[in-house]
């Protein structure tokens, strides 16, 4: 399984860059099989970054709990129903496998095939004498597996049914035995005996085939062209001979079509569930319809952990489905510290008090010596540029601007004009339904016991807020009573006065020591505002902590 970089739920600009640049990052020093995830779709801004810098959005995975696809066998061996036993022997026994799938010619799963199956094309001679001698091959396949050679070839690609008759006994005798079966079926084996050759060949037999390493005498071989009767030649002596042409055997007969497979996107824990009421050794495993491996039992019993490199979060309420399963490896964020994070293993964990994760990135390639392609230097600009405001935000440290001065040097655009455009694009006042606004970047956090959430959105001014307010405090409520939360804020910010308006579905205890302005039930105007982490965490956090709640 690859490395993932993973931005948070709800992912803004700079979660997506952060993942998208440190993937990179981390490619061309120490993980080349970093590849950048996200949670969800870019939001319209993001997608103007990344179409502006030329580069494709993350992987989205939205559970990274394991999947029968990571670890299952992709390496499949695998066989089609016109192979023979001994091939698919052979190929068995190399490999170690009890099972194999079958497919089609054009590669369609079909079935399956187990090692006692195949064993029954050789081993139930004993209940049925005729069904014993009866061998379904190619004179092709039959040459193949005797490492001999035609002498005469007839028909040798054609599949068919033959009966194998041993000329072990005397000529009266074997010509007596002869008239038994239908003579265009019968593949007589000899050693080099004429007294027998010559009965067959005149019995007009499908194929004769010669053992020891003889061959046909030439006039023997005339009469054998002149009837239309194949002709092999065998290295092996008589009783070896034989077996290697039971050994030739189609195995279609014994292919199992009635079987258990398993989708590739199955979760694990499911898929252990399935497997355990089944007899099954292999399973099958489909990706929409196609086969890219099997899973056999012990696959699922100590499964590898996904690995995960967590960007711009470092609590496990914001990571992805599946994340606290996982092997958390580092955490790259310009948060506080959740408190939520544990780990088993030491972890490398970078985390500093600037503008944006995109910032800490940057500072990666820097220190390391390393010039960012100018794809990734705009994608890395974009995400402080989107989570600075463009170095107006109270967030923004020294240490932005210097790393914004040194990425424009790589950029092949103006970052201030960029800029301009970037916060131009993507108003989800203007595009987006109301239950897309309120979860568009929303951040779930928890203090003095409560569950709370906090989503932002930027504009350039109020209008289109006043418009939709209504709709807007609904959807902020409806989402607060689904997710089962004290309450549920939106702060809107106006790009253009670095002001912000906050929403809230309910005013928890304590609310009323907040010293803003209530313009009026449950919306504040927030003047000078525009951080999400830095000034409106820290001023929820402060009133629910109050001993006003306490009291």
């Amino acid at each position: 399984m690859p490395l993932l970089v993973f931005g948070h739920r709800n992912p803004d600009t700079d979660a997506i860059c952060s993942a998208i640049a440190y993937a990179d990052f981390l490619r061309r020093t120490t993980r080349p099989d970093a590849v950048a995830a996200s949670c969800g779709p870019p939001n319209q801004r993001t997608e103007y970054a990344l179409k502006i810098a030329g580069l494709s959005p993350p992987r989205i995975v939205m559970d990274v709990r394991p999947v029968v696809e990571d670890v299952c066998q992709s390496d499949v061996s695998k066989a089609v129903c016109e192979d023979v036993f001994y091939d698919v022997y052979r190929l068995m026994d190399e490999r170690g496998l009890r099972s194999i799938p079958i497919v089609t010619e054009d590669q369609q799963l079909h079935g399956i095939v187990t090692l006692l199956d195949l064993l029954e094309l050789v081993l139930n001679s004993g209940v049925d004498p005729l069904k014993a001698r009866k061998v379904r091959t190619s004179l092709n396949k039959i040459v193949s597996v005797l490492g001999g050679g035609f002498q005469n070839e007839v028909r040798p690609e054609e599949a068919e049914e033959f009966i194998v008759s041993v000329g072990a006994m005397s000529a009266a005798g074997f010509v007596q035995h002869m008239g038994q079966f239908p003579a265009e079926k019968l593949l007589v084996v000899s050693g080099d005996r004429p007294t027998i050759q010559l009965p067959a060949l005149e019995r007009g037999v499908r194929a004769l085939v010669v053992t020891g390493g003889y061959e046909l005498s030439d006039g023997l071989l005339q009469l054998a062209q002149v009837r239309g009767i194949a002709v092999i030649r065998s290295p092996f002596d008589t009783a070896t001979t034989t077996m290697r042409i039971k050994a030739a055997q189609m195995i279609g007969a014994v292919v199992d079509t009635n079987f258990k497979s398993l989708p590739a996107r199955m979760p694990v824990e499911e898929a252990r569930r399935e497997v355990s009421r089944s007899a099954q050794s292999m399973f099958p495993v489909l990706e929409d319809g196609e086969l890219v491996g099997v899973l056999s039992k012990s696959d699922l019993v100590d499964p590898p952990a996904q690995e995960l490199v967590l960007v711009d979060h470092n609590e496990m309420g914001q990571a992805v489905a599946g994340a606290e399963d996982s092997n958390i490896v580092e955490v790259l964020d310009h948060h506080r510290l959740g408190g939520s994070l544990k780990s088993t293993e030491p972890i490398r964990l970078t985390m500093e008090p600037v503008g944006s994760t995109c910032t800490l990135v940057a500072s990666k390639f820097q220190e390391a010596g390393i010039d960012p392609e100018p794809s990734m230097a705009l994608c890395m600009a974009s995400g402080m540029i989107s989570d600075t405001l463009f170095l107006r935000s109270p967030t923004t440290t020294e240490k932005d601007r210097q790393i914004l001065k040194w990425l424009q040097q790589f950029c092949t655009v103006s970052l201030e004009e960029f800029a301009a455009n970037f916060f131009q694009v993507g108003s989800a006042l203007r595009t987006c339904s109301p239950d897309e606004v309120v979860r568009e970047d929303c951040k779930h956090f928890e203090e003095s016991g409560q569950a709370f959430s906090i989503s932002q959105i930027e504009e350039i001014g109020f209008d289109l807020f006043w418009q939709r307010k209504s709709e807007l405090f609904t959807a902020l409520e409806q989402m607060a009573d689904s997710q089962r939360l004290e309450f549920s804020a939106l702060l809107i910010t106006d790009i253009s006065s670095n002001g912000s308006l906050l929403m809230l579905s309910r005013e928890p205890d304590g609310w009323e020591d907040i010293n803003y302005p209530e313009l009026e039930d449950r919306l504040y105007e927030l003047n000078g505002v525009v951080s999400r982490k830095k000034q409106l965490l820290p001023l929820i956090s402060s009133l629910l902590e109050s001993p006003t709640v306490a009291g």
